[in-house]
């Protein structure tokens, strides 16, 4: 289950960025109050934290679970 929540998390960052890439708008700064509000400071970090959770994924074993 935390595989999915940082993989989440990870994705919504990656659609934030590219939200700044392309049009400059950042949506969690939008939101929150400014990218240094301690409330989006704290959203970037946990992102951020997901982010290098998920580099885990890539050493898990693929196999499936059949019930």
């Amino acid at each position: 289950m935390i595989d999915r929540i940082a993989l989440f998390l990870a994705i919504v960052g990656g659609l934030n960025w590219g939200l700044v890439g392309i049009f400059g708008f950042d949506l969690v700064a939008f939101l929150f109050g400014g990218s240094g509000s301690i409330i989006s400071r704290i959203i970037y970090t946990v992102i951020a934290l997901s982010a290098v959770w998920c580099v885990s994924l890539f050493f898990k074993s693929n196999k499936l679970v059949e019930s």
